[in-house]
């Protein structure tokens, strides 16, 4: 259920922003995608032993460095941990990086963690996380795709 929510949420992103991206390279540029993929062993945030990752996203760039969208990710493993990201900066130019603040929920009942900064660093083969400065180990695509113009 949750991978068909996912893909709802990038087809809708598409739609929104397929028509103003035309010029990517004159107005700016978008990252759109879901899928899923395994960490490499040894993968941990906040303690919870990570092996996989499912995500969606849907970001527009604008040329001075804004950006607007959304980045949604499960992270698999020990505990479920979920995040859910609002984009605030982003650039495209042949990879994609994007960047702003999150809500976390580290599962267990505990409190969620509000106002983390996240970056995404994006390629067409995958992406690597950045959470509230914890480096995630790079995840390769294994489901779905990543678009980016």
């Amino acid at each position: 259920m949750k991978r068909v929510a996912i893909f709802l949420m990038v087809l809708v992103t598409l739609a929104i922003l397929g028509p103003s991206t035309s010029c990517a390279d004159a107005d700016g540029g978008m990252v759109a995608g879901a899928g899923s993929g395994l960490f490499p062993g040894g993968a941990l945030f906040a303690g919870v032993s990570l092996t996989g990752l499912t995500f969606g996203q849907g970001v527009s760039t604008a040329p001075d460095g804004t950006a607007t969208g959304t980045f949604y990710a499960a992270l698999q493993g020990a505990s479920p941990v979920t995040v859910e990201g609002n984009v605030e900066t982003g650039a495209v130019a042949g990879t994609a990086t994007f960047a702003g603040t999150a809500t976390v929920n580290l599962g267990g009942g505990t409190p969620p963690l509000t106002g983390l900064p996240f970056q995404v660093a994006v390629s067409p083969d995958g992406l690597q996380l950045t959470l509230d400065g914890t480096v995630l180990p790079a995840v390769a695509l294994s489901t779905g795709a990543i678009a980016m113009e």
